[in-house]
């Protein structure tokens, strides 16, 4: 049903992705929108070790969430910053792209929970991290992104 990395040279290991997926802040994540347009948005996300999805934090309303009503079935694509040889212009890249289905939390124990661990991907400042929290879990949702398939790989710009 997935399809593998058309050029095996370039793929990276499972071990590989999971490392950008833990490190890396940001990536964009595609639903199926209005009119069965694709729908991609920049969103922060934290995964988790212990059982292996990717959760996002959002409003209890919106484009994305109505899309997610309507169709679960979403993929996630996080890359980094890259490197350059010496002397070589060119950028080599790493990216993984993860396909499953999300499912929306609303207990607030969990929101809490996951909403701190994945402020700490960004800052240390625990005050702040709690003020957010207070001000906002209210008003907050998260997305669980269970994997069904993931693949990543490594290419070089030319």
């Amino acid at each position: 049903m997935f399809r593998e990395v058309a050029r095996k040279k370039k793929a990276i290991t499972t071990e590989d992705c999971i490392h950008l997926l833990k490190t890396e802040k940001r990536g964009v994540l595609s639903v199926l929108g209005d009119d069965d347009y694709p729908y991609g948005m920049p969103m922060n996300h934290w995964y988790n070790e212990e059982d292996g999805n990717i959760y996002f934090h959002c409003g209890k309303k919106g484009h994305r969430l109505d899309a997610l009503c309507n169709h679960s079935k979403v993929s996630f694509c996080v890359y980094d910053s890259g490197y350059r040889d010496d002397g070589d212009w060119a950028l080599n890249i790493k990216s993984v792209i993860v396909f499953g289905k999300i499912d929306v939390i609303d207990d607030m124990e969990i929101i809490v929970d996951i909403s701190t661990k994945l402020s700490h991907k960004f800052t240390q400042d625990e005050a702040y991290i709690q003020a957010e929290i207070e001000n906002y879990a209210k008003e907050t949702l998260l997305l669980r992104l269970t994997p069904e398939h993931m693949t990543g790989k490594q290419v070089k710009e030319a």
